[in-house]
């Protein structure tokens, strides 16, 4: 997401910082590039305009013309103009006394908006609420079997009614059953048509005047920019809408659709879906969406996906072995696959504050998440001693190690060699806080995040050519 948006955006503070000192003539060439950026990432033109107007105000202030630092001084007045023009953003479901809370789900078709009803529940589950979802779109073919599925594969109930053609009914009846078989939410999962019209509006009015819901949220398709923007423009006049979730977030390079829906309607984005699996909504935080754009990286998010995957238990014993220098390879092993839960490589680096460079080294040298996979291998191929003491890997035991997990000497001397050194920045991280440990991998990452790879892995990727490189990824595909 946002990454045409985010190299442009580099590119002109590069310039900037790169002057000592900003002048009323490169503070107006930079806006314009800034401008082209915008408007190239599909965000709204009158946006783009007020947005460029609040930016240079402030980039003409004195504080920054005479700043001896005025490149870092407009990334700064950029992120804090970002963040108010995506936010504020409540990201919180408001749930009433006494339930069930009624959640009112509206969009057009082909927006996602069945699947975001799974996924919302999920993440309601999560929360500690007996969520449900009620089929009130009865137009799709299928739609209220593909409701049921997910249901099920969220593990809460879908209130069906089979036969029946006035969605009105199935609402009022679906609350009607919550209420007595203690469900406290109500997901009601509306008819979308492949444009706006007057029959698609009038049901969802007459659904949403007869249960009366607490939050009515929009779900529209982040790929689809500004006409997203234009679907909750009328959408809101029609329904007065609580919020926008977008979808297929992950898919989006531009971002348009993310930097225009609050300006537009005024109603803020409350989640964001950023992949096919029913875990994948997030919500929404515009300070942490505007330090990814400017490639700052979004720790907070980092730290909550951590906290959310890994298995408290063993992160204390693993802090005690960190402490005592008894890192193994199994442990390193084990450290991989909890990192394996918050995602690809590339994902974790991007919200690692000054890593978005590094995340795209692994495009440029060929490397993809099959790497972490082949070091699995090699782990797999030694024997409980080897891992337990890596000192005993002679030339032989490579060599037997890379047979058998269909790699090479070289491969496996460039794992231990990683491993060497994670052992030892984690014993140096075990006895700090984690603000230390954050800013201390930071710093590891900066002076060459990628010295650990095998050497033969370096050698080789520094040799292909762009089109052998993709070629190579499609054939792993």
């Amino acid at each position: 997401m946002f990454e045409a948006l985010t190299d442009k955006l580099t590119d002109v503070f590069r310039k900037m910082s790169g002057r000592g000192r900003l002048t009323e003539d490169n503070i107006k060439d930079a806006m314009k590039d800034v401008r082209t950026a915008l408007l190239e990432a599909d965000v709204h033109y009158k946006v783009v305009r007020d947005f460029i107007d609040h930016v240079r105000e402030k980039a003409l202030g004195q504080e920054v013309i005479k700043s001896l630092h005025p490149g870092q001084l407009m990334v700064k007045i950029v992120h804090d103009e970002l963040v108010a023009l995506m936010g504020p953003v409540d990201p919180r479901v408001y749930y009433v006394t006494p339930p069930p809370t009624i959640i009112m789900m509206a969009g057009l078709q082909g927006s996602g908006k069945t699947t975001t009803c799974g996924k919302l529940a999920k993440l309601i589950s999560a929360q500690g609420k007996k969520p449900m979802v009620v089929a009130c779109d009865l137009q799709r073919p299928a739609a209220i079997d593909q409701l049921a599925v997910v249901a099920e594969q969220v593990g809460v109930p879908c209130f069906r009614m089979d036969g029946e053609k006035n969605p009105v009914k199935v609402a009022r009846q679906g609350v009607d059953w919550a209420a007595g078989n203690e469900r406290d939410v109500v997901i009601i999962d509306t008819a979308g048509r492949l444009h706006i019209d007057d029959e698609m509006m009038k049901q969802a009015q007459d659904i949403a005047a007869a249960v009366r819901p607490h939050q009515i949220y929009l779900v529209c398709d982040a790929m689809t920019g500004q006409d997203a923007v234009n679907s909750a423009d009328a959408f809101n006049k029609k329904l007065e809408l609580d919020g926008v979730i977008l979808t297929k977030f992950d898919s989006d390079a531009r971002g348009g659709a993310a930097l225009s829906v609050k300006s537009v309607t005024g109603k803020p984005i409350k989640f964001i879906g950023v992949g096919e699996k029913l875990d994948k909504l997030e919500e929404f935080r515009p300070e942490g969406m505007a330090s990814r754009i400017l490639g700052m990286g979004d720790v907070v998010a980092l730290v909550k996906k951590a906290q959310e995957e890994f298995d408290q238990d063993k992160a204390a014993e693993m802090q005690e072995k960190m402490a005592k220098g008894r890192f193994t390879l199994d442990d390193f092993l084990g450290q991989m696959k909890q990192m394996k839960k918050l995602g690809s490589m590339k994902d974790i680096l991007k919200l690692l504050p000054g890593m978005g460079q590094a995340a795209g080294a692994m495009d440029e040298m060929g490397m993809d998440d099959g790497e972490m996979a082949r070091m699995e291998a090699i782990i797999h191929s030694m024997t409980p001693k080897e891992r337990e003491n890596p000192d005993l890997l002679e030339a032989n035991r490579r060599r037997r190690i890379a047979k058998g997990s269909g790699t090479q000497p070289e491969d496996v001397s460039g794992l231990v060699k990683s491993f060497g050194m994670a052992a030892n920045m984690m014993k140096q991280m075990a006895g700090m806080g984690m603000r230390d440990r954050m800013k201390f991998a930071q710093q590891m990452g900066q002076m060459g995040m990628m010295g650990g790879m095998p050497r033969k892995l370096k050698q080789r990727s520094h040799r292909l050519t762009k089109k052998e490189r993709d070629a190579k990824k499609k054939k792993r595909r």
